[in-house]
Parts: structure tokens; sequence; C-alpha cells
């Protein structure tokens, strides 16, 4: 039986298009891609997304409170039938009412080895600090910015004179690897939840 996912973007959705990938050549076994939304209908994700035949929807906020517009996405998820939520660039923070719904069936993905730098501009954050290693990590999604339990991390090497852009495009090669592995690891079922950390 076939797992069918849903990936959230809100931009170019270079990751949903990695996962794609990974689900067309069979390295996320057992799954489907069944509908690609964005919180932007000119997000050029939608496009490339439908290039590829895949089915896409704009759910868009239109000054909607963040329940109401998560509860539209919500009955569009559960319209596809929907197994697993993957978050890939979508820039807004899920409602407790999303979370609870597909409460252990929501992954995103964020460009530093959590628990350090969550939130926006990771790999910013990781050149002013200094540090020699920072990386990407694909968690479950709970109410805590970044914080859900962490299911699998890539470290990267810090060199020296990398600027943001540089760093970024590096930590993006490992986040598509990433991301598959770990979508992997969740359809097989093949994982078991410990407080914080997946086993």
């Amino acid at each position: 039986m076939s797992n069918r996912i849903a990936i959230l973007i809100s931009g170019r959705g270079s990751n949903m298009l990695a996962l794609a990938d990974a689900v067309s050549e069979g390295r996320i076994p057992a799954a489907e891609i069944s509908v690609i939304i964005s919180d932007h209908a000119d997000a050029p994700g939608l496009a490339l997304a439908a290039e590829r035949g895949l089915a896409t929807l704009a759910v868009e906020r239109k000054g909607r409170t963040r329940v109401e517009h998560d509860r539209e996405i919500i009955v569009r998820l559960q319209e596809q039938r929907v197994d697993l939520v993957c978050l890939a660039g979508y820039m807004r923070l899920l409602s407790s009412e999303f979370i609870e719904t597909f409460r252990h069936r929501i992954l995103n993905i964020h460009p530093s080895l959590l628990p350090s730098f969550p939130g926006l501009d990771a790999q910013r954050q990781a050149i002013e600090h200094g540090v020699k290693w920072t990386g990407c990590t694909v968690h479950f999604v709970d109410e805590t910015l970044d914080g859900g339990p962490i299911i699998a991390q890539t470290p990267v090497p810090i060199r020296d004179g990398d600027t943001i852009e540089t760093l970024s495009a590096r930590i993006l090669i490992e986040e598509h690897k990433l991301y598959a592995a770990a979508v992997a690891l969740v359809v097989s079922g093949e994982y078991e939840i410990a407080g914080r950390r997946v086993r």
C-alpha cells in the first residue's frame, strides 16, 4: 500500500523536487506524491511541480488568521487522504490544530544541526557564531520552533571565507539527500520516537 505524501512549499521548492525525484526513482519505496500545496499562488515551485505532472494547489492566506488558513489546508489534505506532510521551505508556522491533526506525521528540514540555530537565517547565525560545523536536520514538527523529535542529521563544515551563499549551497546539497532518506525511514515505519529522539 502506497503512502500518500503532501509537500507544502512557499518558494522555489528545491527540496520538494528532490523528494519527488526520490519517489520516482524508488529511493522512497511505497510512496507517492499526492499534492503540492503553497501559500503563494505565484510560488515558482508550483510551476515546477506542475511541469512534472504533480497535482498542485494554492491556498493563499488572504488576510486570514493562521487557524483559518490551516483549516482549509487540513481539509484539502484530508480530501487527498494524505498520510505524511513534508514541509519544504514552507515559511509559515503551523497552528496547534494542524499539528494535532497530523501528529508525528509532519516532517520539516532545517539548515542547521538542531537544536543549534533554530528559526530564520540559520546559516548566518552559524557563521556569526564562529562554529566550525553546521549542517541540516530533518525532524518531526511539534508546537515548538524547529524543536520536534530529530529524525536525521548531516554535518557540513564551515570553511574559511564561507559566505552565507556558499555555505547555504553546500548545505542544500546535503538537504536533498538527507530529506529523502528521512522520509524513506518514516514511510518504512521502522523507527520509534523516544522523547526527543527518533531511533
